[in-house]
């Protein structure tokens, strides 16, 4: 069986794999330090191994460890509470694994109970041979991560690095945008990185001229988690022009997908491209996205009745909705749950959210169903300012009623100072629909 960890032997031994901070360790020490670490683990072949995201080198070596003594590692975010920790632990302490598992990764659980999702290592390879021939990770590869290693976003990263022989810089996040140039100055080679769409955002707003003047280091940006706007695809090519830019379509349950440079193409939002050469997908009779291939998951732990329901004949059914164009690419619509049922017409909030931040006083927003006295259930529109700008729920209709249909136009406006969000970036409408 093929596994992540054995690629580290085989690179050149004496080139940077891993930097983080003033830390730096090369091929040679990095499996020196796994080898070695592994055998704190050797009891727990195929056994769940439970620890926290520690976001630098010791993630690194820990993670794959926990694969070379034969154990499943299951990464949980750094400040998880220390309750939620030890109900994890007790999940899963007298569970055995198949051997072909190697992590367990918890989704975010926006609209749902968060559920441990099984990743295989034939999964896990697979994601990367989609990644390296999709976007061109080579052994000069030098990928910045700034986003949580415990979530398949970032983690998947590490995979193309390593079996290219590539290098990585890890970031404590991007709350420190200094941190990030300060990686880009140092990387060798042709840098690469992921970033949400509200890191994106953050860049271009804060810093797009320092994004700018180093533009030249930079071969390809990947992003994807949540829908980035037109008007922000179209700045990021605009301050990136010789730059290959991925939206890309993933998600812990399908692993790696398709992907779309929308720099060699079109600035079109919801587009995600081609499957990927260990994946296909095709629409189902609902309208949503059901996935194929090797990188899907092998199940939720603890949970054989819904992974049932979503897992069955190598076909993985999501809730995303989507179509597929004339070239056989991909184009999201967003998720069938999110969908906003007014008046015997659905909404996509999705649709409602990229018309209104093209809106120059819009810095960020959210649709969400709501109630109204008269009319029942209709859109409204949470929105946060940009700076200096007047709220004006006139102004703000009648801009979205010339780009949407009447009954997209929502009824019901307010100012908010944020927008709840995940992690990556996603907005959290599960908080919005209980609140």
């Amino acid at each position: 069986m093929q596994i992540l960890v054995d690629y580290i032997k085989h690179n050149n031994p004496e080139k940077v794999a891993v930097r983080c901070g003033e830390v730096q360790l090369s091929y040679s020490q990095l499996n020196t330090l796994v080898e070695e670490r592994a055998k704190q683990f050797a009891a727990n072949k195929h056994k769940a191994v439970v620890f926290r995201c520690t976001q630098d080198e010791q993630f690194v070596i820990n993670y794959l460890a926990i694969h070379r003594a034969g154990a499943v590692a299951v990464p949980l975010e750094k400040d998880i509470p220390e309750e939620r920790y030890a109900e994890i632990v007790a999940s899963l302490h007298n569970e055995q694994f198949p051997a072909d598992i190697a992590d367990i990764l918890f989704t975010t659980g926006t609209t749902g109970t968060q559920k441990g999702v099984m990743i295989s290592h034939r999964a896990i390879i697979a994601d990367g041979e989609n990644l390296i021939q999709a976007q061109g990770f080579t052994a000069s590869t030098h990928f910045i991560i700034s986003g949580p290693l415990n979530h398949i976003g970032s983690l998947s990263k590490l995979y193309p690095v390593f079996m290219q022989g590539g290098s990585l810089t890890i970031l404590q996040g991007m709350k420190d945008i200094n941190a990030f140039f300060t990686a880009l100055e140092q990387a060798d080679g042709h840098v690469a990185t992921f970033l949400v769409p509200a890191n994106i955002r953050m860049l271009l707003a804060l810093s797009r001229k320092q994004l700018k003047e180093n533009a030249h280091k930079i071969e390809f940006v990947e992003t994807g988690a949540a829908a980035i706007f037109k008007n922000d695809m179209q700045q990021l090519s605009d301050t990136l022009p010789g730059t290959r830019l991925y939206n890309t379509y993933a998600s812990t349950e399908t692993g790696i997908i398709a992907t779309y440079d929308f720099q060699q193409g079109e600035c079109v939002e919801g587009c995600l491209g081609k499957a990927m050469k260990n994946s296909s997908f095709y629409i189902s009779p609902e309208g949503t996205i059901v996935c194929q291939g090797k990188t899907l998951m092998s199940g939720y732990v603890g949970n054989p009745q819904l992974t049932a329901k979503v897992l069955h004949d190598n076909r993985l059914f999501t809730t995303d909705k989507a179509t597929v164009d004339a070239y056989g690419q991909l184009h999201l619509q967003g998720r069938s749950d999110d969908v906003i049922n007014t008046g015997g017409f659905k909404v996509n909030p999705l649709e409602v959210e990229n018309v209104a931040m093209q809106i120059p006083a819009i810095a960020d927003c959210v649709c969400i169903p709501a109630q109204h006295p008269v009319m029942g259930i209709v859109p409204k529109l949470l929105v946060v300012l940009a700076p200096h700008a007047e709220f004006s729920k006139r102004a703000i209709a009648k801009a979205l009623a010339q780009q949407l249909e009447s009954y997209k136009v929502p009824l019901i406006y307010e100012q908010v100072t944020s927008i709840q969000r995940t992690y990556n970036g996603k907005i959290n409408r599960r908080a919005y629909v209980q609140s």
